[in-house]
């Protein structure tokens, strides 16, 4: 990592509605001249000067003109940073010259990014590089996929704890959730499916829950695409959305901390609908609709009102299963909708984390849990609304 820059954390895509938030947080959280040193970024100076008047950010905050379509402005943003926060997506539109300029100058790197198969690609293109020059690259730093990838982590500490051995199969449970996804998290999902279409090889990386896992391919995973009725959490049981990417993650986690899950670890994740009749409808609507809100889902730039995000939280149930048959449950809750309030303070935090508390870790390509694992879990529980607990 760098051991200085003019400034510990830019947030690049300000202007946007999740970098808005972004900022909106930094501003209230950490204020200026405080513990971070941060600044503003994007393609408009007279755009990223009105939203900083808009959210009362005192006037010392700098601002940054980048663009990614300009390599050299970029790579002056990057220079500047000890770590990039960016909100500027579909990542894989405009996300690549940014991971390397990143890779190439040492410079951390926090994302939202949810698509696998450009995560995929830069990890195959990239990760040496910043492995050289010490960039740590963090994705998925937001709902996509901290509080499934940390989650799993903090119930595998708990069964080490209190067994000695980690959980052979871990269980992921949706219980409720109230909020919407981000509107650049349906593009991003549009634009992946566009690109599975045009390269058929694009669809093998997606199927593959160990495409992320560096060449390391596990045992044959649970089937989480159809509606079940499971019998631990008593009720009927739906495909989740955001499984096709937590999973991939959360694999890659093992790998890259050595397999403390075990080399035959077993994961899923589903959204759970009741039991009964009641629950088995519920299960077979939510399989049939399109979870991403089809033509009424958000545009880039769009969101719910301050009202809509407040109101809006999250609960989702861990059940992990020694192959001894021991078991253990946690919860990991949020206090604002996923999409926008809570993600806005997860991927803050990260960014704060990575250069604040991890200045021993080497430069790479990682997840939430592989770069920050616990430590991160603390400061989320601290400032960012979540909470991580052992079910009694």
């Amino acid at each position: 990592m760098k051991s200085s820059a003019e400034f510990d954390v830019v947030i690049y895509g300000a202007t946007g509605f999740t970098g808005r938030l972004v900022a909106e947080y930094m501003n209230k959280t950490y204020g200026v001249g405080k513990d971070v040193n941060w600044a503003m970024a994007g393609r408009s100076l007279d755009k990223l000067k009105a939203v900083r008047d808009e959210m009362g950010i005192a006037k010392s905050v700098d601002l940054i003109v980048a663009d990614a379509s300009d390599p050299a402005s970029l790579e002056a943003m990057v220079k500047a940073a000890r770590c990039v926060l960016t909100t500027v997506g579909p990542y894989q539109l405009y996300g690549t010259p940014l991971v390397e300029a990143c890779a190439t100058h040492g410079t951390d790197y926090v994302d939202l990014c949810g698509e696998v198969a450009w995560m995929h690609d830069m990890i195959a293109a990239y990760e040496s590089k910043a492995k050289k020059s010490g960039a740590r690259i963090v994705f998925s730093c937001g709902f996509d996929s901290i509080p499934f990838d940390l989650g799993v982590l903090f119930l595998q500490n708990e069964m080490m704890r209190q067994f000695s051995t980690p959980a052979v199969r871990v269980k992921g449970r949706m219980r409720a959730m109230v909020g919407t996804f981000s509107g650049g998290t349906a593009a991003s999902g549009r634009e992946t499916v566009a690109r599975a279409m045009r390269e058929p090889e694009v669809m093998a990386v997606l199927r593959n829950p160990f495409s992320l896992a560096g060449g390391f391919e596990g045992p044959e995973q649970p089937n989480g695409m159809s509606v079940q009725e499971d019998e631990d959490f008593g009720s009927w049981a739906a495909p989740f959305i955001m499984a096709t990417i937590n999973t991939k993650n959360i694999h890659r986690s093992n790998a890259l901390m050595g397999h403390p899950y075990g080399s035959d670890f077993l994961y899923d994740e589903m959204i759970l609908t009741g039991p009964g009749e009641a629950g088995k409808s519920a299960a077979e609507t939510v399989a049939r609709t399109d979870p991403m809100g089809g033509d009424d889902a958000p545009k880039p730039g769009e969101g719910p009102s301050k009202a809509e995000r407040e109101s809006g939280h999250y609960d989702f149930a861990l059940l992990g299963i020694t192959k001894n048959g021991d078991k253990i449950r946690a919860t990991v809750t949020g206090d604002r909708d996923p999409g926008y309030g809570s993600t806005s303070k997860m991927i803050a935090e990260s960014a704060i984390c990575l250069v604040k508390d991890c200045t021993d870790l080497a430069g790479g390509i990682y997840t939430p849990a592989s770069a920050m694992g616990l430590t991160l879990v603390a400061r989320l529980q601290a400032n960012a609304g979540l909470t991580f607990s052992i079910d009694k």
